[in-house]
């Protein structure tokens, strides 16, 4: 969010909402901060972090397919998608380890992709991780019929990257004893199965949780419609879909409670 014109015009009314919930701490954006048909321009950038400057709780932003990978498209400005990609950690990842938000808190951040990052609270590690739609980038760009040598590189680095923080967050939740891990992207990895640039993050997050005593919570975007399931069928995993796109706005509201065996509990809930 936002997508459109609606959202665009309305998303205060989100933030208001979230602003006016004593029960959030922290707010998290799982990317996907225009539509996908909408052209990806610096105005329509800086019009989303003057919203995300809104928010009074520390905010979260891992970015999505729609305001990079996808912005070769022709109704997107055909844009570079790696010259949007270093645009978005230009404007929203200036201050590396600074959250967003009226009132930013550090976190830990991977030197290598800025946009991970890394709290623990609750003793509960959450932690970020840059893996998008379009098969985590890897699409190929209009008038090419396979990714280009720069965007097969990107992603190559991107995923390593992202696998070396996958296993320092599951590492740090081991050596401190914590409960849970919640892992949060903007790809939704099982729509209906893991794409090739994004089977080795599965694979990944899956043995790291088979190994790990607590529980772990995958909180991913990008398919738009809510779901709650457990494609791994590992015992001690969930995973959730976030709604999206369509109005009325709403967001997930997570709690943690250590006396409940699936410490994660959550409720939609819903923007008048």
């Amino acid at each position: 969010m936002p997508y459109g014109a609606a959202q665009e015009a309305t998303v205060g009314d989100l933030v208001a909402a979230v602003n006016g919930d004593p029960k959030v701490r922290v707010a998290v954006h799982l990317g996907d901060i225009k539509s996908g048909s909408t052209t990806c321009t610096d105005d329509r950038f800086a019009a989303v972090a003057d919203v995300f400057a809104t928010f009074e709780d520390p905010l979260v932003y891992t970015p999505g397919d729609n305001e990079w990978a996808d912005c070769h498209r022709l109704n997107n400005g055909s844009y570079d998608p790696l010259e949007r990609l270093s645009a978005l950690r230009e404007l929203f990842f200036a201050d590396p380890g600074a959250t967003l938000g009226r009132h930013p808190e550090r976190v830990d951040y991977q030197p290598a992709l800025v946009e991970n990052v890394r709290w623990i609270e609750s003793r509960v590690a959450f932690a970020t991780l840059h893996v998008v739609g379009s098969d985590n980038g890897l699409a190929p760009w209009t008038g090419n019929a396979v990714p280009t040598a720069a965007q097969a590189a990107e992603v190559q680095a991107r995923v390593a990257a992202t696998l070396e923080w996958i296993d320092a967050t599951f590492d740090a939740a081991e050596a401190e004893g914590l409960d849970g891990v919640v892992l949060m992207m903007q790809a939704d990895t099982w729509d209906p199965a893991p794409t090739p640039g994004q089977q080795a993050v599965v694979d990944r997050i899956a043995a790291r949780t088979a190994a790990f005593d607590g529980q772990v919570l995958l909180l991913q975007g990008d398919s738009h419609t809510y779901l709650a399931d457990n494609p791994t069928g590992l015992a001690n995993f969930r995973r959730v879909v976030v709604h999206g796109e369509t109005l009325p706005f709403e967001y997930l509201r997570l709690t943690i409670d250590p006396r409940d065996p699936d410490l994660f509990g959550w409720t939609r809930v819903m923007v008048p």
